[in-house]
Formats: C-alpha cells, structure tokens, sequence
C-alpha cells in the first residue's frame, strides 16, 4: 500500500456542487435568478473561508432583496444543501478504501451551514476517520495553513496522503506541501490506479 490515508474534497468529489441547478431548485424566472445569483453566490467564498457570518450574511442579503425574493432567499439559505446531489461512484469507492483498510478523511471548503448539517444528509461522512471544514476554521484552501492542520490533527504524514480535489490550485499546494494528489473529474479508475489500488 504506497498511501495509507486518502483524502477528499467535498464539492464535485463527494457530492455535485453546481451553483446554478441548486438555485434554479428555487426561481424559474430569469430576471429573479440573476438577482438572486448576484446577491448570493457574491459572498459564497467569504462565507466558504468563514471570514464573514452565515446567519448575519443571510439576513443582511435577504433584506437587500425585492419583497417577493426574500422568502425565496431565505428558504435558500436553510435548506440549499439538499441539491448538492451524492456522486455514487465515489461513495463506492470509499467504501472499497475502508474495506482494504485505509483510512479517509474530508479536507473540504464549506461554510458553517453546511459544516453543521453535512454528517445529516451525507451519511458516507461517517464512515471518515477524520473531517476538516474550512469556516469554523476561518481557513481555506489553497491557504497551506489548513492542508497543516489536517496533518497537525490527525498525526498525519503528508506522504502517506492522497488528495482528490477537483481545482488544480488545491492539488498543487497539497503537493507542496509533500501531499501527492490528482485532479478529480470523476473517473474513479484514474484515481485507483494513481494510487495503486
């Protein structure tokens, strides 16, 4: 075994992070969308670094709204979580890994929102030896602070790590760092035989 720990990003690895399928779950008006969109997604990567509050943010963009947005918005924000859609292969896949006896774990951007929530409605979290989201963290990748205390934490050596991420600036600090990875895009076969499975 060349890797004892393989380590996942959440969106578009664990489950199918797309802005605009998880917003249209909501409006289906074209001028609505893109006020919302605008208004919404501005603050998705403060919110991802948890540099600013969920809940401030959320009423603080809902009273920004026209009238009939804002309980449309609101609803977004409680509930927009339930269309980030689970990618079965890889659900597999980590079944497969923990059978042969590695260990796994979440290095993943999220806000506080869904750091609370993801255990609920993604049960293959528990099945993680170890999880690390970046807002209550007030960290975020590719920021080598938060790739160190996942290592820091979990008494990990970053080369007996894998990463599977699907931005190539996340990949690249991790392999920095001395954490050998692969841009995910999907295939499953690709990331089995980069790691020897």
């Amino acid at each position: 075994m060349r890797y004892k720990n393989i380590v996942f990003d959440f969106g578009n690895v664990i489950g199918s992070f797309d802005a605009d399928y998880i917003l249209d779950q909501y409006v289906h008006i074209k001028e609505d969308f893109t006020i919302l969109a605008n208004a919404i997604f501005k603050n998705w990567p403060a919110l991802d670094a948890g540099t600013i509050d969920y809940d401030q943010t959320a009423a603080e963009t809902i009273a920004s709204l026209p009238a009939h947005l804002k309980d449309t918005a609101r609803d977004f924000y409680a509930n927009w979580f339930q269309y980030v859609n689970p990618l079965t292969d890889t659900w597999d896949f980590i079944h497969e890994l923990k059978e042969r006896s590695y260990s796994v774990y979440l290095l993943s951007n999220a806000s506080t929102r869904f750091a609370e929530v993801a255990k609920k409605y993604y049960p293959i979290l528990n099945e993680f030896d170890g999880i690390v989201f970046s807002a209550p963290l007030k960290l975020a990748k590719p920021d080598p602070a938060i790739y160190q205390y996942l290592f820091d934490t979990f008494h990990l050596s970053p080369k007996d790590c894998f990463f599977l991420d699907d931005l190539v600036e996340n990949i690249n600090a991790g392999q920095a760092l001395g954490m050998d990875g692969i841009v995910f895009t999907g295939d499953i076969q690709a990331v089995k035989s980069a790691i020897g499975f």
